[in-house]
């Protein structure tokens, strides 16, 4: 039976500034269109980490029936490692997601934006299906497009329409720049699963590029995620202060090296936390130079 700490683990919260940093930057922008609605936001927060914590146990499931973490390099697998049973982490995943649609309905009515509660079931379905189901798309390579659609676009244009009524240029930008390093994320934790991912027959997006271009593809998350602030300050509505998040770049140093150096296996592991952590520092910055610019005072 599992422990606590193992439930926590298999929850992969190192993950989890993939959920927090979209609702960051889409309630900023919020309040620099003088549409801030505190309770909506933290509705969107609780909405994506659920959702977040949900699609980990799926994968956990998921992927534990099927045999493909059984050799797994990394975290805690529950199933995959027998701490606990695949009906005990499907039901986690479940719960997860049930907080998050139930998180969401108060979005829609408090908001009145009724687009949500589709684009709120598409996300729980894509969260499922990305290993779940007789034809999973994370087995195909298409992982990568889940996450920077709905951990960037979506999560950030979600929470930034939930609170002003509409989908500006400037929630855009922001979501490509949380997509792109969430993406990053996933690409680093391919890159890492790519000889177990192919022994197992999971096609992954890494497993189809191979080592050395998915080394490219995680630079290139970063580079699109460090290019946006500076089309948000060039933009004619944009924040004229939206370069400070350029700053998080210090913190790209060593996740970038790794990669570069060509960390395999356990070494990538520091990578992951890194580029989180990268992420999460990023939206921080971004957010506060955002709320704070005279324009949106």
């Amino acid at each position: 039976m599992a422990t606590r700490s193992q439930w926590i683990d298999g929850a992969r919260t190192r993950t989890l500034p993939a959920a927090v940093a979209p609702v960051l930057v889409g309630s900023s922008i919020a309040e620099f269109e003088g549409s801030f609605r505190p309770l909506i936001a933290l509705l969107a927060l609780v909405v994506s980490l659920s959702l977040q914590v949900g699609v980990n146990y799926a994968n956990d499931y998921s992927d534990g029936i099927r045999g493909t973490d059984e050799n797994r390099v990394g975290p805690v697998r529950l199933v995959g490692q027998k701490l606990a049973t695949p009906d005990e982490v499907k039901r986690a995943a479940f719960i997860s997601f049930g907080i998050s649609a139930l998180a969401g309905l108060g979005m829609v009515l408090l908001s009145q934006v009724w687009l949500l509660v589709p684009i709120g079931i598409a996300a729980i379905a894509a969260a499922w299906f990305y290993t779940g189901g007789s034809k999973p798309y994370g087995y195909a390579g298409y992982g990568e497009l889940f996450v920077f659609v709905f951990f960037g676009l979506v999560a950030v244009a979600g929470t930034s329409a939930s609170q002003t009524g509409q989908v500006t240029v400037l929630a855009l930008l922001g979501g490509v720049a949380c997509g792109a390093f969430s993406t990053a994320i996933l690409v680093a934790n391919n890159l890492r699963d790519i000889p177990t991912d192919r022994l197992t027959g999971k096609r992954t997006l890494a497993v189809r590029l191979g080592d050395a271009k998915t080394r490219e593809l995680y630079r290139a998350c970063i580079l699109v995620g460090f290019f946006m602030p500076l089309a948000m300050n060039f933009s004619k509505t944009g924040p004229e202060s939206a370069f400070i998040g350029l700053f998080a770049i210090l913190s790209a140093r060593r996740p970038l090296q790794a990669v570069r150096n060509g960390a395999t296996g356990p070494d990538l592991i520091p990578v992951l936390g890194d580029t989180a952590r990268m992420l999460l520092l990023f939206s921080g910055m971004i957010s506060v130079a955002i709320w704070l610019s005279p324009n949106g005072m």
